[in-house]
């Protein structure tokens, strides 16, 4: 061909044969994921039949992390999460510590240094919060207390590794690796002030992210969902997520997963956070598949025919040692054996923050080549018996629910603090239920069952419509609208009831009308005073919002002036007064 073509290659070998591996894998009811991965080893380097750009895979990768830790903070919930923090935070960082101390030296046994040991224990420490979550939807134990804390042990997992991520550059030379710029070695700086500078670029990061951010990101979208394109829309994801990214890379030294957690996390208190999780989530899904393909194409199958003993002590640490430490604190820690078996069958696997630290460590030269190999048999391997995992925890726990002895023992007599548990998981749920009614308009369902006008638009016009109403509420008495004002706004009562006077008339509105709109239209001073009878909720269009909503849709707009017309022709017929509740004028 006259032109290179190896970006174009490389999407087409990694979809295609992702989605046949993936396809059969599923079919066996493994994750997708395994399909992923050894889809990349058939077109890694290190198989002859086809050969694709591992450099170009791996840019591509990186947006797949981008987009994956983006999503990531995007579902993380900070109230679920302290809701199981007494389980959670001492469990997880308990086995982590563990497992990265038995890892590490298993490592040093083999001969490895200590940083490769490091990486490699803290590799196997960790599991796929993807993974499990793809476990329990099968199940229907997502939303159970067993689940959510499985979740929040796996969540609290990758923040941890999302530290990790940040310490390690700044790490890497005391551990034996390439020092940052070049070299190796201690720090130039030393290391409690290369750990300061590292740690003083995260907080300033953060800080300004999490002031900034919440004040700007959401207002962006918000201006962005107004227009009504879901392709600036999903663009405007795309910008927002990769642009922080690199940004934090750029300017702060941070990781592209932290920058684009960051950015999740911000976005996710937006009452836009579901339509950007819905519009992103194709991206992400392709982009991760690449990210999984990559990975896959580093892997070297021989490793398991040249280190049969080191692959079968990896396997042994994922599937027995990480379980068996998480049994152990759960129940240490006093919760019923219920819940230390689904923690357990949850750890038995690694995943995507393993092969994002081993592709670190190999970066920063601590992890040895056979290294990533071994983790990436591991989760292969891994992945593919975690299903037996949660069989053996079902079978256990039903043996144990089965004799009323052992259920008082492994479970009654340790009700108590899952119990606690439960009434702080049911209590965050509902703050978040008051917080996004608080912040709720209507649904595009609600927006036609009260205000008629509208529907005669599609569900996604209606979408664009309320995100320009502006809530606004008014106290008995109150003057909403005061005669020989300027117009500036139009209303929509959501609930209440408001008076308007009139030409000698007092007129009665209710929920489902609207009022304000005659001197938008003619650009006339207000002709009414309009006050409000009891508490109301209003939904308030301003001229532009309310001249763009008439532009936009046409049928809407002749409605609205229709009705208007009525109303001037009522407004100037002789003084008589209409009986209350009449919404024919206004």
């Amino acid at each position: 061909m006259p032109h290179d073509v190896t970006l174009i290659a490389t999407f087409a070998l990694g979809f295609a044969l992702a989605f046949v591996f993936g396809y059969f894998a599923n079919r066996l009811r493994l994750p997708p994921l395994v399909g992923y991965l050894l889809a990349g080893v058939v077109i890694g380097t290190f198989t002859p039949d086809f050969v694709a750009s591992s450099a170009i895979a791996g840019q591509l990768a990186e947006i797949g992390v981008i987009l994956l830790m983006f999503g990531v903070g995007l579902h993380f919930s900070v109230d679920d999460l302290m809701a199981v923090r007494r389980i959670v935070f001492p469990g997880a960082f308990a086995q982590i510590v563990i497992a990265t101390a038995i890892g590490t030296g298993m490592a040093m046994l083999w001969g490895w240094s200590l940083g490769g040991g490091l990486v490699l224990g803290l590799c196997l420490s960790v599991a796929s919060t993807v993974v499990l979550l793809k476990a329990l939807e099968e199940r229907n134990a997502v939303a159970t207390l067993n689940g959510r804390i499985a979740v929040g042990w796996l969540i609290v997992e990758d923040l941890a590794m999302v530290l990790v991520l940040v310490l390690l550059p700044a790490l890497a030379g005391m551990l034996g690796g390439n020092v940052p710029g070049g070299g190796h070695g201690a720090p130039e700086h030393g290391l409690l002030l290369t750990l300061a500078i590292t740690l003083a670029k995260v907080a300033a990061f953060g800080a300004i992210v999490l002031l900034v951010g919440p004040r700007v990101l959401p207002w962006i979208l918000r201006q962005v969902a107004r227009t009504g394109s879901r392709e600036l829309f999903t663009l405007a994801i795309l910008s927002l997520s990769v642009g922080i990214a690199f940004g934090a890379a750029e300017l702060f030294g941070v990781s592209f997963a932290l920058g684009a957690f960051f950015a999740g996390v911000v976005l996710n208190e937006s009452d836009l956070s579901h339509k950007a999780a819905t519009n992103s989530l194709p991206l992400q899904d392709a982009f991760a598949v690449l990210f999984f393909v990559s990975v896959g194409m580093l892997f070297d199958p021989s490793i398991v025919i040249r280190e049969p003993l080191m692959l079968a002590a990896v396997l042994l640490l994922i599937l027995v040692g990480k379980s068996l430490i998480a049994l152990a604190v759960v129940l240490l820690l006093g919760y019923p054996l219920s819940t230390a078996l689904m923690v357990s069958a949850a750890l038995a696997q690694i995943g995507e923050f393993s092969f994002i630290l081993a592709g670190l460590g190999i970066g920063y030269g601590l992890l040895p080549p056979e290294g990533l190999s071994l983790i990436l048999a591991g989760a292969i391997l891994s992945i593919t018996f975690n299903k037996f995992a949660f069989l053996g925890a079902d079978w256990l726990n039903g043996w144990v629910q089965a004799g009323p002895e052992r259920k008082r023992i492994c479970e009654d007599s340790r009700g108590a603090k899952l119990g606690l548990l439960h009434a702080e998981l049911d209590a965050a749920h509902e703050r978040a239920e008051a917080k996004a009614a608080a912040r709720k308009t209507l649904s595009p369902d609600e927006l036609v069952q009260r205000f008629p006008v509208f529907a005669q638009l599609t569900p996604e016009q209606r979408e664009v419509v309320i995100l320009h109403f502006l809530p606004q509420s008014a106290q008995p008495g109150e003057r909403i609208i005061r005669m020989g004002d300027k117009a500036d706004a139009a209303y929509f009562i959501s609930s209440g009831e408001v008076e308007v006077s009139v030409s000698g008339r007092r007129i009665h509105l209710g929920p489902g009308n609207f009022f304000g709109e005659m001197a938008l239209i003619s650009g006339q001073p207000r002709s009414a005073h309009v006050t409000a009878l009891d508490y109301c909720s209003l939904l308030k269009l301003t001229t532009r919002d309310f001249k763009e909503i008439m532009d936009r849709y046409p049928e809407i707009r002749e409605q609205v002036r229709e009705l208007a017309a009525q109303r001037g022709e009522m407004n100037r017929q002789p003084s008589a007064e209409p009986a209350p509740g009449d919404s024919r004028t206004g």
